[in-house]
């Protein structure tokens, strides 16, 4: 799948600048990795998938990111959602707890993803963020389901994905957190707000929900899971951006390097030594994200791997808005124009340290850490 990436790369990288300019969808590109089976990337074989780790994952989205950042930004929710049900395997499950029919229902997901279906991500909500605990959705049980109401932003892919893993807090107790797959339909209104400075073509609009679902649409088939699984599991909600960031820094050193060579650049000292530095530092955050994928595939959950999910998130979103600053001093004032490589990514470099969480929640979560404190606790307000 890492080779079939690369092979797409340069089709992203031709339509990039057109989506970025009109803010829109990169329909084309989601054509290309349905065709290749690329939703089906982290469902287990068993279910019709390629059964790819957290590891294998982190490399294909890094690849797809130097085709187009806002292409496998959006890809990268549809896999958190396809990763973190795969992540659950039937051990676990019989550990918590869940019930038969929360399994039949994630394997339907599944195969519905191997399917060709995808699926985005309704999580963050206005004045919140992505902190679970303080969000305004909420749902309460009805006849045979829930109903489920309220307002989301940043939904990259809004009114394009075949379902939404939605996040509401329970109307009777505030504590507790659970999350929906909820089929696109009636009940779920886009509003086209998205006109950003970077990712522009994630087409992260509002989605307005009022909606009924089933039982089945509850995830793990237990209500109250949410906030537990983002402490003890953080990698989907934390580490998954880190690929994509660190394949737009290097994408910016590509876009760079050929601009300085195209107008003799290359023979200057401080050109050379910018883009020196710059591969080393993303060298350095790209072996970061792989040792902690790697962590997680092995040993999901333990403390030592969450301090690399951590760590892994914090470099990656400094290093791309580093890199591509300092990719476009090297390139000159030639290259801020609209249009240019470089011009759109620094804007999209730019969103790695705002993605959640956000480089400086990364840091003192990392802090507290090393003083010996519960990071997850600690503090004047939640991280999730």
């Amino acid at each position: 799948m890492r080779d079939e990436a690369r092979r797409l790369t340069p089709r992203f990288t031709a339509r990039a600048a057109d989506h970025d300019r009109e803010g829109a969808f990169p329909e084309a590109d989601f054509a290309d990795l349905r065709e290749a089976g690329f939703f089906g990337l982290m469902v287990p074989a068993r279910l019709g998938g390629a059964g790819a780790g957290f590891a294998e994952y982190a490399e294909v989205a890094y690849e797809l990111a130097r085709g187009n950042g806002a292409t496998a930004l959006i890809f990268n929710m549809h896999a958190a959602v396809t990763g973190a049900l795969s992540g659950v395997s039937d051990e676990l499950a019989e550990a918590l707890g869940l019930p038969r029919e929360a399994l039949e229902a994630r394997d339907e997901h599944l195969k519905a993803a191997a399917g060709g279906s995808w699926y985005a991500v309704a999580m963050s909500e206005r004045g919140v963020g992505s902190r679970l605990s303080r969000m305004a959705t909420t749902y309460q049980p009805v006849d045979g389901g829930y109903r489920i109401t309220g307002a989301k932003t940043f939904c990259s892919g809004a009114g394009h994905a075949d379902a939404y893993l939605i996040a509401a807090r329970s109307a009777a107790d505030p504590t507790q957190v659970s999350q929906f797959l909820v089929p696109a339909g009636d009940g779920l209104t886009v509003e086209p707000t998205w006109d950003a400075l970077g990712m522009r073509a994630t087409a992260s609009h509002d989605l307005h929900i009022d909606v009924t679902v089933p039982a089945s649409a509850l995830l793990g088939g237990m209500e109250g899971l949410a906030l537990a699984v983002a402490q003890m599991a953080p990698h989907w909600m934390v580490a998954s951006y880190a690929a994509v960031y660190v394949g737009v820094a290097r994408a910016a050193v590509d876009a760079a390097i050929e601009h300085v060579k195209a107008r003799g650049l290359d023979a200057l000292p401080a050109v050379r030594a910018r883009i020196g530095r710059a591969d080393a530092a993303v060298a350095a955050a790209h072996l970061t994200v792989r040792e902690a994928a790697r962590r997680v595939d092995e040993a999901p959950g333990d403390p030592d791997t969450n301090r690399w999910v951590w760590r892994a998130k914090l470099l990656a979103g400094t290093t791309a808005a580093d890199v591509a600053a300092s990719m476009l001093e090297a390139a000159g004032t030639s290259a801020m124009r609209r249009g240019h490589p470089l011009e759109r990514l620094y804007r999209d470099a730019r969103a790695g340290s705002l993605q959640p969480a956000t480089s400086d929640v990364c840091a003192d979560w990392l802090g507290v850490d090393a003083l010996g404190g519960d990071p997850d606790a600690d503090g004047v307000a939640p991280r999730w």
